[in-house]
């Protein structure tokens, strides 16, 4: 998650922007819940900002936006991409998007007493940018995500004059990813030579899995498909809406046609090239379908190769092993970052380019963040030895001063997690209003456990368990032979895309049923379907 708050004043007359709203998926909880920011401490201490600021369209930067926003209201202002990816959240979630506002990688804004310039920097998605924020006497590198890449593919090498041009900097907040690890970071380009040489030596059907929002990657395996006489094909919802936002922004002009996955049966295996959502073994992903010889339109066998261009999340080493070993008893070939490392690069600075950015900028003083201590000391000590000084390792909810005497710790305020249920059905915000509804009455508590069918959409399995005695009384062989055929008809790839799809109609169908709108509480579980031997 990230969210930064910068306020420029004192007390009550102080001015407040954030930067980033981001969102993690907690792996070690039941259902994988979301945990978004706890805006507990701003709300009591008075802080609303007026200007919501993104440094680019990753998940862990913009997933929490569509949460947290309605309670600010204030304008969003992104790069393209981000921009296009935030205002299909908002509309997944019902809100409208007229707050979101683009401005271009270089460009500057002012927003209150604070003047903002969008410094375009690599990373592993297209239109990343570091902000350098100037308020009062002080200016501040806020650096996002970077790293140094001679080629990165997408879009341009970062500029050492236009950094260069910023020193000295009094305060840079700054990426501690990769600050333990000496060296530099892999480019986007040896990434793309090594994809080239791997699927030219393969010989069946090809599946290269990695991070929707890596562009670059997913133009790299386009190219090197092109070469290699295959032909293209996109799996999975992200990835076909990821690459149709980066078309319509002309990123992805060279890519070539792509075919269907109704079409993938016709081909000769060797003319196969599929790029797939499902690198952290996510259970509803095209991946895992394929896996366990699901997918409709392709099945994967001996003589077949699947290569993973991404790393695993921490908290994601299970499901990704059994899915590996899914596909291995299919007699697939598994390519991964511990047989071919050379087939993934980190979007974060290594050492050296931590070095190089320091020489060019000169920051006074530097505020390690991302990552956990470790490679906030490991970041402090490199920064100290280049004569930075570096006094702080902050954590989630600290207040810091910046003033002509440095950095200082004002005060720290706890953060308790703040976890959003994927699968807790809730009126979408505004919809009470929008729609002229009752207050809701009463609670209303169900349990639905749900397997992938083959045709594409969900199936219950089981009974609907319910716990209804707060609320009105309905008819519940109504809802669930409701729930079935709707279920059915859902195209959803993962839990969370099934609460989105299933919530307004859930919603719409209590409405239409009972006068008062109860409060809904819905617990969404994946199984797997019973098979013959299972059933019997």
């Amino acid at each position: 998650m990230n969210l930064s708050l910068y306020g420029h004043g004192e007390g009550q007359d102080a001015a407040w922007i954030a930067v980033d709203c981001g969102m993690m998926i907690r792996q070690d909880l039941p259902d994988s819940p979301l945990q978004v920011p706890n805006l507990a401490s701003l709300e009591t201490l008075g802080i609303a900002p007026r200007a919501l600021i993104i440094t680019h369209g990753h998940e862990d930067h913009i997933g929490a936006a569509a949460w947290l926003w309605p309670k600010w209201g204030c304008p969003i202002y992104a790069t393209p991409l981000a921009a296009g990816l935030l205002r299909a959240k908002f509309h997944e979630r019902g809100l409208a998007s007229d707050a979101i506002q683009v401005i271009e990688p270089g460009e500057a804004m002012e927003t209150g007493p604070f003047t903002l310039r969008f410094l375009p920097v690599p990373h592993s998605i297209p239109e990343s940018c570091s902000l350098l924020i100037a308020a009062g006497e002080h200016r501040v590198l806020h650096t996002g995500d970077w790293k140094l890449d001679p080629d990165p593919l997408l879009g341009a090498p970062i500029s050492p004059a236009t950094f260069r041009a910023l020193a000295p900097v009094d305060l840079v907040v700054g990426d501690s990813t990769n600050a333990p690890l000496p060296g530099e970071s892999r480019s986007e380009g040896e990434v793309a030579k090594a994809l080239d040489h791997t699927i030219a030596r393969c010989r069946g059907r090809v599946v290269v899995t990695c991070f929707a929002s890596n562009l670059a990657r997913v133009l790299a395996i386009g190219r090197a498909a092109e070469r290699c006489g295959r032909r293209v094909s996109l799996m999975g919802r992200s990835m076909e809406r990821m690459v149709a936002i980066a078309r319509g922004l002309g990123y992805l002009d060279d890519f070539p046609p792509l075919v269907p996955t109704s079409d993938l049966g016709y081909l000769p295996p060797e003319e196969v090239l599929v790029i797939a959502t499902g690198s952290q073994g996510e259970p509803r992903a095209a991946l895992q379908r394929l896996a366990r010889g699901r997918h409709r339109s392709l099945e994967l066998g001996s003589g077949d190769s699947v290569i993973f261009s991404a790393k695993a999340i921490p908290g994601n080493e299970l499901l990704i092993e059994r899915l590996k070993r899914g596909l291995r008893q299919l007699g697939v070939e598994v390519l991964d970052e511990f047989n071919h490392p050379e087939l993934h690069a980190s979007g974060h600075p290594a050492q050296e380019e931590l070095r190089t950015l320091y020489g060019w900028v000169k920051p006074r003083h530097l505020l390690p963040v991302h990552g956990e201590p470790r490679h906030q000391q490991a970041h402090r000590e490199l920064a100290e030895a280049l004569g930075i000084q570096a006094p702080l390792s902050p954590l989630n909810g600290d207040m810091i001063r910046f003033d002509a005497d440095g950095l200082t710790l004002e005060s720290r305020y706890p953060q308790p997690p703040c976890i959003v249920d994927q699968n807790a059905v809730a009126p979408l915000p505004g919809l009470g209003g929008q729609q002229g509804r009752e207050s809701r009455h009463g609670s209303l508590y169900l349990a639905l456990s749900v397997a992938a069918t083959d045709e594409g959409g969900w199936t219950r399995i089981g009974r609907l368990m319910l716990d209804a005695s707060e609320s009105q009384a309905f008819d519940e062989t109504d809802l669930c032979e409701w729930l079935d055929d709707v279920l059915n008809s859902l195209r959803v790839e993962t839990l969370a895309d099934l609460r989105l799809a299933l919530q307004p109609r859930l919603m719409g169908w209590f409405a239409d049923r009972l006068r008062r709108l109860p409060e809904i509480h819905l617990q969404i579980l994946a199984m797997e379907t019973p098979t013959a031997s299972q059933s019997e």
